[in-house]
């Protein structure tokens, strides 16, 4: 919501009447000084009234001084506090699709689910022009599939649900071309499963289910060879977990659900040794949760589900390894997404409770507590939230089963 505030001064003034004797007035043309009779009329006028600033305040009521006239002071330019305002909308309704920010600036939004079936269509979503626009289409249908920006400003799409399987296969997006192009497969079908990429541009993809179990396999994405390769697995198998990759080019696995139970385990996968080692556990066990690194190297970790949805909130700390209790969401949920925003605080919007939320709140790190801020104009779960480069996000899709086409920018 955007506040505005005027500051209108009403004042009421008496005229005062200057009265001058007939001596004065023979002896101010005996001094030549006739123009004093202008000032002194003046100042009595200047005491009594005032007029209204360009601004909206009232200007100075001091005496002007016959040399100088004084500068009204300007009001403050009101200040838009942070909030939603609707934008284009997408060209189908979707929920947990991807959004993927390109080098240009523009989004892309791929696959996810109408609630009838998987999609393979894609669309580009223009920051300059706030409309989204067809572009090409995937291979393959696919929803909870993982999209990653390589550094030569492609895309990696891989895994996912295709409305009959679960998929191993994997391509690529071109921006330049608008075209989408098939890549090595996985060795293993998976979904719910994470893709962080790496400092030296590989791919790691970890955990996921292949639909009947959770996995606790990785492997690695070579965008020089195009080819997927086994790398050493995880201690626990885990789907619905998250993976941040640290200012040391490590990657933290956090939480999950392993078929049974959601996890508060944790593990740090390094791409020189190829291997996953433990961690300290978080507080709280969690799945479906948020990890969101901040500028100082820290890891915050929010909401998910446990056996209900969670409001509580920790940071992991890579220097000791350790996990530690920060402020509670002001609402539990899980299935929302968590943004860091220009500022380095932390936009969480949306998500599911005991029902479809649209509200929202902003973790500050300085303070480590959480804000209610001002809500989405609809509720949303399985949603992406985008930062683009001038600051604003994208909230896209997401809601109930059937999916939305509504999109939204959060930002002043």
């Amino acid at each position: 919501m955007t506040f505005r505030s005027r500051t209108a001064d009403s004042l009421r003034f008496g005229i005062g009447l200057v009265r001058l004797s007939h001596r004065t007035v023979t002896r101010a043309l005996h001094l030549g000084l006739a123009g004093m009779l202008v000032a002194l009329a003046v100042a009595g006028c200047s005491a009594t009234s005032a007029t209204e600033s360009p601004t909206g305040g009232a200007a100075p009521t001091a005496m002007p001084s016959p040399t100088s006239i004084p500068t009204p002071t300007p009001t403050a330019s009101p200040t838009r506090e942070p909030g939603f305002s609707p934008t284009g909308s997408m060209t189908n309704a979707r929920v947990s699709q991807s959004a993927t920010l390109l080098a240009d600036g523009r989004v892309l939004i791929a696959g996810g689910s109408d609630g009838s079936a998987s999609l393979a269509s894609g669309e580009l979503f223009d920051p300059k022009t706030g409309r989204f626009a067809v572009t090409g289409s995937m291979a393959s249908a696919r929803m909870f599939h993982t999209a990653t920006l390589l550094a030569d400003g492609r895309v990696l799409i891989a895994g996912g649900w295709d409305n009959f399987h679960f998929v191993a296969s994997a391509e690529l997006y071109d921006p330049e071309t608008g075209a989408f192009s098939p890549t090595g497969t996985m060795a293993t079908a998976r979904h719910y499963h994470t893709a962080t990429l790496l400092v030296d541009g590989r791919v790691l993809m970890s955990g996921g289910s292949d639909g009947s179990t959770a996995l606790a396999s990785a492997e690695l994405y070579d965008p020089n060879t195009g080819k997927f390769t086994a790398t050493g697995s995880m201690a626990a198998a885990r789907r619905n977990h998250t993976a941040t990759p640290l200012t040391d080019d490590r990657v933290l696995i956090a939480g999950g659900f392993n078929g049974k139970d959601s996890l508060d385990s944790a593990e740090l996968y390094d791409p020189n040794t190829g291997k996953f080692t433990a961690t300290g556990s978080m507080v709280t066990a969690r799945s479906v949760h948020t990890a969101t690194r901040l500028t100082d190297g820290r890891v915050l970790i929010a909401g998910g589900y446990g056996l209900l949805a969670i409001a509580a909130a920790e940071m992991y700390d890579p220097t000791t390894g350790a996990f530690s209790p920060t402020g509670s969401l002001t609402t539990a949920r899980g299935g929302h997404t968590a943004t860091r925003l220009a500022d380095g605080r932390v936009l969480i919007a949306g998500g599911y409770d005991s029902s479809y939320l649209a509200s929202a709140e902003v973790y500050d790190p300085a303070t480590a507590t959480f804000a209610v801020g001002s809500s989405m104009a609809a509720a949303r779960r399985n949603h992406t939230a985008t930062l683009l480069t001038d600051g604003r996000v994208l909230i896209a899709g997401g809601g109930t089963s059937s999916g939305l086409a509504s999109a939204e920018l959060y930002g002043p």
